[in-house]
Formats: structure tokens, C-alpha cells, sequence
């Protein structure tokens, strides 16, 4: 007689919570990326950026490949199509479309990678420090990567709107200092991404969770900022002259050099002892390398004020036919002792790449590029008087590379100016001196910010503003600056967090579908 075996049924116990049905992920996503646009300026609501990010990180868990590439779609249209809509004001909805939609390649392509470690990492280590410490750690890491990889390509990248960038007044913004922008964007996602595993889990207490969680985020707030040790000062004045500098604006030649010199004259009987004048870019719409009226402009505020003055101009170089996007150190009698041609112009605004293939989609919108910047090959500092000054031209000052290379070439003090008209009173000066904001943190040094039409201000390096001028007044700010050779950790290291963020995130998830996929039957 045979007898019949059975196993009795053992109850599975449920460790993590169930994932969000699909319409609800899509909502999560969408609500997520709003809501990280509102810890930006103008609102700069900081902790709402980490809340979102914690949604869109929750949406895409338990996704499939494309589920996974719609919630991430939607979450980056959502959040840049809010965060640079400042684009439509004077160039319509193409551009607006076009820079948000390559965004939400990077955002989709993205979510995939988020939602494999989801799905791998707790399996590949199902222990509650698999599911508490190593995943949230290997999500904010292929969130860091792909924040990166946007941040560098195509073309230069955009990094506009890096997970960092919200805490340039938060609490936080400190640690740009010790690990750079990716290794605070890291951070930030790491908070994120520990939220959503807390809220999920049930194995462990909620209580005891939420001890942890809570514990770690205040030891992040409790470190101690970098120390910046002060060599000396530099006596500046800054102008914003509010001109209508824009790319669209009807001005008379001359006439942008005419209103930042007007703003300047109140200061030529003030006695001042200056060391240099910083005038924005694009402050002298007339090359005074070539005008010889624009020259003498110039010669006459670094006589009257005697120091020299840095301003921006779009220079010529006849023998070569090419054109550039430069700042002069100009003093009068000599004229430029010292020039930056800006190193990285930007596409699709200062030059159309491969021209001969874009030009002919859409020749109406691209005429709006006439003509191609050429790349600056000069340093990336001036010297006035034994003090260097780095130079960042408007844009510039969201490159890790370029502000790297100033402080490798001796910066002690970094010199911004920029021209933000073309975008009128929206949030895009303000994001730019969040990011000016965070740049002074983590390089050590004071981050002088001159806009045409604003925001301008004077950052110190603990990211505190020492003066700045209303936007869309004309105005100076006159102020002793302090000098640093401080070497930040965060300079110290380079991209060497990025990197290894990165290659982490990487290896981790790539580690955990091997053997997840080797314990299948």
C-alpha cells in the first residue's frame, strides 16, 4: 500500500510592503516631480525635493522594463518642464520641449536601472541591512549616475537642476564642501530612497526603523562644515546696470555699455580704494579691442575709480575668423591686460552643433543661432594685482570641470558675471545664484555674481550673502572680500566620489541579477 506524502503549508511572511498598482505610480510619479521643482528657487522649499524624490523613487519599485520607463518619463517631464520653463519666455515652447524631452531620456532610461535595484538587491542580500542599508544605498547611486551622466552628455550635458542644487540654503549645502555636487546629490537620494524603505518594510519595527532613519539624517546635519582659512581681502565693486540686454531686446549700439557705465558714476566721488570693478556679461555690447569709443568708456572708469575693470564682451579674432564670448581685465592706458574666453559655450544658445544636420529641421528656430562661439582657449583666471580671480561666464558656473580647473590654476576668489535678461522675471537667475551659492561652498572661495539685470549678489563661503542688488534695478555693491587657498576635501578629491558612486551603483545591481538570476530554478 503506498502511502501519500504531503508537506504542510508554511505561512511566507510578507518583508516588505506591496508595490504601488501602476495608475498609482504614474500619479506618484507625476505629484513627485512637482514637488521636487518647489525645493527650488524662487519657493527653495528644500525638504520638498527630498519628499518628491522619495515618491518618484517609490513609483518605480516593482515596475516592469516599460512601466519603469513611463513613471520615469513622467516624473522628468513633470519636474524640468516646471524647473526650466523660464525657457518659454522669449524663445516659445520648442526649446522648452526639446531640452525637457532629452531630460526625460535620462530620467526613463534612468527609472530601468532604479527599478532593477529595487527588484534585485533585497533578493540578492534578503537581510534587513540588504533591505535598509545596501538598497536605498544602491538606488541613490544609479540615481547619482544618471544625474551625472546627464550633467556631461551630450554636447557638454545639461546640469541644470542636480539633486544638489535645492540645498544651496538648506541645511545640507555644507556637505558640497566635503564631497562635491554628485556627492551631496548622493546624499540627498540616499535620504530618499531610506524613506521609501522604511515606509515599506515589515520585518523590523516601525519604530526602531524610524529611529534609524531619523538618527542618520541628524548626524548628516550635525557634521561640521569644512574650515576656510581667510589669506587676505579684495576690495570689489559689482554692477548691475539692468540693461535690456536681452537676445530679442531693440537697443541702440552702445547702449548696454552706456547703462553700466551710467550705474557705476555714483561711485566716482565716494573716494573709494578699489581693486577691481566687475562689470556683467555682456556689459559692453561694443568690442573695445575694435570701438575705439567703447575703449575709452572703459579707460575712464579704471582712471576715475583707479582699479581695472573686468567686463564681459563678445570679442573677434580677425586672423583666425573666429568669435568668442569673453571677459577682458581692462585697464586704462593699457587697455586688456588679461582676457577669458569662455571654455564651454553653450549648445543650441552660443553655437549649433553639427549645424549642417540641425540647421535644416528647423531653420526658422536656429536662426536664432546666427553664428558659432568658438571655444576659449586661455586660462581660466586674471591676475589683478598678485590676487586670481577665477572666471566663470554665466553657464559656466554649473561645470565641476571648469571650476576645478580655476582652482587648480590658483583662484582665490571666483568672479561670475553673467547676463540673464533673455529670460526675464522669472525663477532662472535666482536657480543660477542657488547654484553660484553652492559653487562658493564647495570651492572655499567668495563667488562675486554680476548679472546685467540680476540676481546679483556676493556670496561668502559659507554660502552666506554678504551684499547683492534688487533684480531689475540698476545698482553697485562695494565690499572687501575674503581671499582663500583653503583646499576643500571636496576639491581634494575631484570626480573621485562620482566615480566611485558610480561605478558602486553600477557593479551592485549588475552583482545582484547575476545572482538572483544563478537562484532561479
Amino acid at each position: 500500500m503506498s502511502v501519500a506524502r504531503t508537506r504542510a503549508a508554511t505561512p511566507v511572511t510578507t518583508t516588505t510592503a506591496s508595490p504601488l498598482p501602476l495608475g498609482v505610480a504614474v500619479l506618484t510619479a507625476i505629484a513627485g516631480g512637482w514637488l521636487m521643482d518647489l525645493g527650488y528657487p524662487d519657493l527653495a522649499w528644500w525638504p520638498l525635493t527630498i519628499i518628491g524624490t522619495a515618491l518618484v523613487l517609490a513609483s518605480l519599485r516593482g515596475r516592469t522594463i516599460r512601466g519603469a520607463m513611463l513613471v520615469g518619463a513622467l516624473s522628468g517631464f513633470t519636474f524640468y518642464g516646471t524647473l526650466i520653463e523660464w525657457l518659454t519666455v522669449y524663445l516659445g515652447i520648442v526649446p522648452w520641449l526639446a531640452l525637457t524631452l532629452v531630460m526625460v531620456v535620462w530620467t526613463s532610461l534612468g527609472g530601468v536601472l532604479i527599478m532593477l535595484a529595487w527588484r534585485w538587491v533585497p533578493r540578492a542580500w534578503p537581510g534587513v541591512a540588504g533591505r535598509l542599508v545596501l538598497t536605498p544605498a544602491v538606488v541613490a547611486a544609479l540615481w547619482t549616475a544618471r544625474e551625472a551622466l546627464a550633467s556631461t552628455f551630450p554636447w557638454g550635458g545639461f546640469a541644470w537642476g542636480r539633486l544638489a542644487h535645492s540645498q544651496a540654503e538648506g541645511p545640507l549645502s555644507h556637505w558640497a564642501a566635503w564631497l562635491g555636487f554628485s556627492g551631496l546629490t548622493f546624499l540627498l537620494a540616499w535620504m530618499a530612497a531610506a524613506m521609501v524603505a522604511v515606509a515599506i518594510e515589515r520585518e523590523v519595527g516601525m519604530l526602531r526603523r524610524s529611529i534609524a532613519l531619523v538618527g542618520a539624517a541628524a548626524a548628516l546635519l550635525v557634521w561640521p562644515a569644512v574650515p576656510i582659512a581667510t589669506t587676505g581681502t579684495l576690495s570689489v565693486a559689482a554692477v548691475q546696470g539692468n540693461s535690456n540686454s536681452g537676445l530679442f531686446a531693440a537697443y541702440e549700439r552702445g547702449e548696454i555699455l552706456r547703462d553700466h557705465y551710467d550705474a557705476t558714476t555714483p561711485l566716482f566721488d565716494e573716494g573709494l580704494e578699489l581693486d577691481v570693478v566687475v562689470w556683467p556679461e555682456n556689459a559692453s555690447d561694443l568690442d573695445p579691442l575694435r570701438n575705439a569709443d567703447a575703449a575709452s568708456v572703459l579707460d575712464l572708469v579704471s582712471e576715475r575709480l583707479d582699479a581695472p575693470v573686468v567686463v564681459g564682451t563678445i570679442t573677434y579674432d580677425e586672423p583666425t575668423d573666429r568669435s568668442f564670448n569673453s571677459v577682458l581685465l581692462w585697464s586704462a592706458g593699457d587697455g586688456a591686460i588679461d582676457q577669458y574666453d569662455k571654455v564651454n559655450p553653450v549648445p543650441f544658445a552660443e553655437y549649433l552643433p553639427a549645424r549642417d544636420f540641425f540647421y535644416p529641421l528647423a531653420p526658422d528656430l536656429f536662426d536664432l543661432v546666427p553664428r558659432d562661439f568658438s571655444f576659449g582657449e586661455r586660462d581660466t583666471v586674471v591676475d589683478l594685482d598678485g590676487v586670481i580671480a577665477g572666471i566663470s561666464i554665466c553657464f559656466d558656473i554649473v561645470s565641476d570641470d571648469l571650476v576645478a580647473r580655476q582652482l587648480n590654476e590658483g583662484a582665490q576668489v571666483l568672479l561670475a558675471p553673467t547676463n540673464n535678461a533673455d529670460f526675464g522675471p522669472t525663477d532662472q537667475g535666482l536657480q543660477q545664484l542657488a547654484i553660484a551659492r553652492l559653487r562658493a561652498i564647495e570651492s572655499g572661495r567668495t563667488v562675486v555674481h554680476a548679472s546685467t539685470v540680476g540676481a546679483t549678489a556676493i556670496v561668502l563661503p559659507d554660502g552666506s550673502t554678504l551684499d547683492s542688488v534688487p533684480r531689475f534695478e540698476a545698482g553697485t555693491m562695494v565690499q572687501q572680500v575674503p581671499l582663500s587657498n583653503t583646499v576643500t576635501p571636496a576639491h581634494a578629491l575631484g570626480r573621485t566620489v562620482e566615480w566611485g558612486v558610480i561605478l558602486f551603483g553600477l557593479a551592485s545591481v549588475l552583482l545582484a541579477g547575476l545572482i538572483v538570476r544563478r537562484e532561479q530554478p
